[in-house]
């Protein structure tokens, strides 16, 4: 027996799963080129899109109405368009919403097409956007298995940030270069090159979901839907974790006049918004590494109440180095999500999966509106750091009455649930879904 062969014993713990693992399977490589490209695209094309609206108009309204075209469809897109992921391949809906958006992209890019063609062209585009995201969502864990799974997920949420970043700076650049519409070609193009990437990287699997056992109506989907996020305890408590990202993002949303507060400018604004993205994408690969799936389970409900709590501190009005540890410190404890996305895709069937994700990242574009929205408007009356603190004090209340409620649901199939390969224990947990999560 050679010096470097390993022996498993029955009872032995499995050698613990690595970033390397997860980047040697060829579907993932291809699923996470395309994520990078598809969420670059996306920022690139709104950025530059909401540019040229105002460069035409003057109006900060309008370009303010062209940067939320953006954003509504997601609302709908999660509605009505998520569940397609369900009843047909996953891969041939990401390959078409990749080829229906480089063709509107393209359109947009067409010379003297009036601004509110653009804007609709735009409304458009995102309108793909969910159904792309459910899909790639859903077909994760039928492509990495076990504690890849997690991994897998803390590189796509880390990409999917640096993409937004990365697509939000290449749109001004470009727009700054070489103009608007020739940078709109250039973002349908990596649209096509996502498409291709899925295409020839991702094999092809059946639909999860069969054609005798999908309800007709469209609102009978729905409604079966919001009944599987709503009607189990473990769902729901999962779900509402996730959604608490609405209170600890509000920083986001009044960064503007909170560094103005300070003393600050758009610089200021600059570091308080990148505090928070940058604190995330460092934390969550090593989180999901160094911490093992049941302490992470067990860490779930404790980090989403400091995520919250921790904005508290703002009502200290604190200067501009230390809200940046401050809000470093929020975004870190986010990961938090890591655990919940796992925990939830365990409890959610694989044929209703991509519907969960969709449902699921509605709600969050929801709440994060209705939270921005709020947050501003409480800002014309208090300062913004009253304003942090006020909602960093609302989720950690929020976030404690979860923790205490998930502490009351059993895990599915028992304490060893944590390591199975999501999306296969569903089938035979305890949890009464009748017939997910935040990413």
């Amino acid at each position: 027996m050679g010096p470097n062969r390993r022996v498993t014993r029955k009872g032995a713990v499995p050698p613990r799963a690595t970033f390397r693992d997860v980047f040697a399977v060829r579907e993932f490589r291809a699923l996470w080129f395309s994520e990078i490209l598809s969420v670059a695209g996306d920022r690139l094309a709104l950025v530059a899109l909401t540019l040229l609206v105002y460069q035409h108009t003057q109006s900060p309204l309008l370009a303010a109405v062209a940067y939320a075209a953006g954003y509504l469809p997601w609302v709908i897109g999660g509605l009505f368009l998520a569940e397609l992921s369900d009843r047909r391949s996953r891969r041939s809906v990401m390959v078409v919403c990749d080829v229906v958006r480089a063709v509107l992209v393209a359109a947009m890019a067409i010379p003297h097409v009036p601004i509110w063609v653009l804007v609709a062209l735009l409304f458009a585009t995102t309108m793909f956007a969910p159904p792309f995201e459910s899909a790639r969502a859903a077909i994760t864990p039928d492509i990495l298995q076990g504690e890849r799974y997690p991994l897998g997920t803390a590189v796509i949420q880390t990409t999917f940030l640096a993409g937004q970043t990365i697509g939000a700076v290449a749109g001004g650049v470009a727009v700054a270069l070489i103009g608007v519409r020739p940078a709109l070609a250039i973002d349908a193009g990596t649209f096509v090159l996502s498409a291709l990437f899925i295409g020839l990287g991702i094999r092809a699997r059946p639909a999860a979901t069969r054609p005798e056992t999908v309800q007709p109506s469209l609102l009978a989907r729905m409604r079966d839907g919001f009944r599987l996020l709503f009607g189990d305890q473990a769902l729901r408590t999962l779900l509402l974790l996730g959604w608490l990202v609405a209170f600890y993002t509000i920083p986001e949303g009044v960064a503007a006049p909170y560094a103005a507060r300070l003393g600050g400018g758009p610089v200021a604004t600059g570091l308080v918004l990148a505090s928070t993205v940058f604190s995330t994408m460092i934390v969550t690969p090593l989180f999901t590494r160094l911490v093992r799936p049941r302490r992470r389970l067990a860490w779930m409900g404790p980090l989403a109440v400091l995520t919250c709590a921790t904005l508290v501190l703002t009502a200290l009005h604190p200067g501009l180095a230390a809200s940046l540890v401050i809000f470093s410190l929020s975004a870190a404890c986010g990961v938090y999500q890591i655990a919940a996305n796992t925990a939830f895709v365990v409890r959610v069937p694989s044929e209703r999966r991509s519907q969960a994700f969709g449902i699921a990242n509605m709600g969050v574009i929801v709440g994060q509106g209705a939270a921005f929205v709020a947050a501003g408007a409480a800002a014309e009356v208090v300062s913004p750091a009253v304003v942090i603190a006020v909602g960093g004090g609302i989720g950690a209340i929020i976030g404690f009455v979860l923790t205490l409620r998930w502490r009351h649901v059993s895990p599915p199939g028992g304490r060893h649930a944590a390591g199975r390969r999501p999306g296969h224990a569903a089938a035979r947990s305890r949890s009464s879904v009748p017939l997910r999560g935040p990413s």
